[in-house]
């Protein structure tokens, strides 16, 4: 592994980004001209210590973990993000899209400067790949795991506890939107394993999404009106907007409410409530038993 060169690269990636880049605040006495270190370690979930190591050319070889979260952290475009890889003589992700995807630094700007609604950035296969807090307390967190698992889309029509996100009567709409969306993106990723692999999937597993499928309804899910089931402020009703990336690989959602609306309200007292765990004991944000 090049220490040298990978911690250069390092500090010269540091540099570039600002403080407000990553929704931090620049204050008056900063003698740096991008991010400190700590706050890359911060931003990454990494040791102040062990980061310092890294740009210090010291240390043992950090993993793809590591490395990935450090090409979030610091912004890193695509080719940044493979060089990085490169330096650390570690193989490169094995897909470009999906779960282990590397959020696009755009998007994920965008989603570092969203502090005050709950957003996140998904795939174009409903597969989430970051969320600020308030997405986190709003939706509960991304699930563990890769595969189709990771696909919302896929779990609405496998796994009835995920329906439990929205109010019962609200469900078909939902279906038929999921499937439509579906469909838009199998159209414009044609023959991509993957997409066909989810397809035929559903198709096997979910009767309703079979019948769905086959009335050929075609929509990109663009803007919304959810209502969200929250276990201590009850349903939610909120617009959802997404914004697409220049590939349509990935998407930003972000909600919001009208200013003096009841959705509004609980906008602003889920920014208070934040992630305490309020669902029953023994159960998980959308009520399935843990353990």
């Amino acid at each position: 592994m090049n220490h040298s060169e990978l911690a250069a690269f390092l500090k010269s990636r540091r540099d570039r980004v600002r403080p407000a880049d990553v929704g931090l605040t620049a204050g008056p006495r900063r003698r740096v001209p991008g991010l400190r270190r700590e706050e890359v370690a911060q931003l990454a979930g990494l040791s102040a210590d062990y980061y310092t190591e890294l740009e210090r050319g010291r240390g043992a070889q950090p993993s793809a973990q590591v490395l990935a979260a450090l090409a979030r952290a610091l912004r890193l475009s695509g080719d940044e993000r493979d060089h990085l890889f490169h330096l650390a003589e570690r193989p490169l992700p094995a897909v470009a899209h999906g779960p282990a995807a590397h959020p696009q630094p755009a998007l994920l700007g965008l989603l570092d400067r969203l502090v005050t609604t709950p957003a996140q950035i998904i795939t174009d296969l409903h597969e989430p790949l970051a969320q600020n807090p308030l997405a986190v307390a709003l939706l509960g967190p991304a699930p563990i795991g890769r595969g189709l698992e990771a696909s919302f889309a896929y779990r609405w029509f496998t796994d009835p506890a995920a329906r439990a996100l929205h109010p019962a009567e609200d469900h078909p709409r939902h279906s038929r939107v999921f499937t439509a969306d579906l469909r838009a993106v199998a159209a414009r990723r044609a023959k991509d394993p993957d997409v066909a692999r989810l397809v035929a999937t559903l198709r096997r597993r979910s009767e309703e999404f079979a019948a769905l499928w086959e009335q050929r309804d075609v929509a990109l899910r663009r803007t919304d009106r959810k209502r969200i089931v929250h276990p201590s402020l009850g349903v939610v009703e909120l617009d959802c907007h997404n914004l697409f990336s220049e590939d349509g690989r990935q998407r930003l959602l972000w909600f919001s409410a009208p200013p003096g609306t009841e959705g509004a309200a609980q906008l602003e007292l889920l920014s208070v409530i934040g992630t305490q765990d309020l669902a029953p004991p023994g159960t998980d944000r959308l009520g399935r038993r843990s353990g």
